[in-house]
């Protein structure tokens, strides 16, 4: 059982992974930019050397993402929602659903027993409650999006976001600082206007128990709990929701 590299090309990062029995040994997330190809190469090479290894190892690199397209000599092409719902599924066997907060979109997966995707939904194109939103909210209140979970907590008064396209809800966000609104409840309300916005893309449909949040958003612990609250149930997240996608590429290059 060889090396296996999976490379997600996604519209705000870039992340890869090392595999090897089935364990994801190294990592690494950067800013997408223009040169992804470049970039990619040059995440492979860094990895290689900090694990200490030589490209004869490799078994195999497999992309997916926005981005697939622009890497040349990878031995394998993946769609996103398949490595998602591989990732999740390696990860948690027991997993059903799975909701990924990409950076430009929001994608609902359902998985059926037998780990196939069953069913799946996608927001449409404005990028109100993705990862690329809440970018620009962090710019737009000085505050890097690490910090939003810890500071929701003090939230006593959630704002009222109620736009659903990404502009107007940035200038919403400027206009509830104007009126004094503080930055932990604006943070909050956020988090309650993407969950909201989730719970509206799930609809009548049923969530799973086994639920899963997905993506680097999912490192949001505020945002998972207003997931919760709105979904009024538990919803589990990953050791690292940031590279389920990329594992799951790496692990569709199948075992040697």
């Amino acid at each position: 059982m060889g090396l296996k590299v999976g490379l997600d090309l996604g519209s705000t990062a870039i992340k890869v992974v090392f595999v090897e029995h089935n364990e994801m040994i190294w990592k690494k997330s950067v800013p997408t930019a223009p040169g992804q190809e470049k970039i990619a190469a040059d995440l492979v090479t860094e990895g290689l050397e900090a694990l200490d290894r030589h490209r004869d190892d490799l078994q195999g690199i497999a992309v997916t993402g926005y981005g697939k397209g622009l890497v040349n000599g990878a031995q394998k092409t993946v769609d996103e929602v398949t490595a998602n719902a591989l990732g999740i599924l390696l990860s948690a066997n027991k997993a059903r659903t799975v909701i990924n907060i990409g950076g430009q979109d929001i994608k609902i997966i359902r998985l059926s027993e037998t780990g196939k995707v069953s069913d799946f939904k996608m927001n449409d194109k404005c990028a109100a409650g993705t990862g690329r939103f809440f970018e620009v909210a962090g710019r737009i209140l000085d505050t890097p999006v690490s910090e939003f979970g810890p500071l929701s907590r003090d939230a006593d008064a959630p704002a009222k976001i109620n736009s659903t396209c990404a502009v107007f809800a940035e200038s919403e966000i400027v206009s509830l600082m104007a009126q004094g609104i503080t930055k932990e409840n604006i943070i909050q309300g956020l988090h309650e206007s993407v969950a909201r916005r989730i719970a509206n893309l799930i609809g009548n449909r049923e969530v799973a128990e086994e639920a899963y949040l997905d993506g680097g958003a999912a490192n949001n612990y505020g945002l998972v709990t207003a997931v919760e609250y709105e979904l009024c149930q538990d919803i589990h997240v990953l050791g690292h929701p940031q590279f389920t996608v990329a594992y799951g590429a790496a692990h569709s290059l199948g075992d040697s």
